[in-house]
């Protein structure tokens, strides 16, 4: 009967070998998988670092154009109010587009984009200009003006520094 069961000695050592290959699995499977991961990822078919052939064989992009800022004159106009008593807006604005040479440009055309401004105020009603809702619809109508008379030129924003509606 001896011989059918196994020595407590050697079922002890026959314990650490199955559990030995588990562990070496349990670690050896992420480090291949995080190894074949890194691969992929260096490699650029997961939007990772480019390859270095990309690097080197390419030309360097060009520098981001700076914005620059065109001062528009002051306008002063009356807006489309009801009533006997007129309403009046004061505007003092700047046109940001990008880079010196769309500044130069934009220069050459203030004085019709001025005058559409003006003649966009006219038609506002004071109930229009009401609020920050107001004051983003005026922004984005100036906006849209100014980009259809100074195309090619591209304005980016139109920065207010006064609005006064008396």
């Amino acid at each position: 009967m001896a011989a059918s069961k196994p020595a407590p000695a050697e079922a002890e050592a026959e314990a650490p070998k199955k559990g030995g290959k588990k562990k070496l699995l349990l670690i050896a499977l992420p480090l291949l998988l995080g190894g074949a991961g890194a691969g992929v990822w260096f490699s650029g078919l997961l939007g990772g670092a480019p390859p270095p052939e990309q690097a080197s064989g390419e030309p360097a992009p060009p520098p981001p154009r700076l914005p620059a800022f065109v001062q528009v004159p002051d306008i002063t106009a009356n807006l489309n109010a009801a009533g006997r008593r007129p309403t009046f807006i004061r505007l003092r604005s700047q046109i940001e587009v990008l880079g010196q040479e769309d500044a130069a440009a934009l220069q050459a055309s203030l004085p019709r984009i001025v005058d559409l401004f003006t003649t966009y105020l006219r038609e506002m009603r004071p109930e229009e200009l009401r609020g920050s809702a107001g004051t983003h619809r005026l922004r984005e109508e100036l906006m849209a003006r100014a980009n259809i008379i100074a195309h090619p030129v591209r304005v980016t924003d139109v920065l207010f520094q006064e609005i006064l509606v008396q």
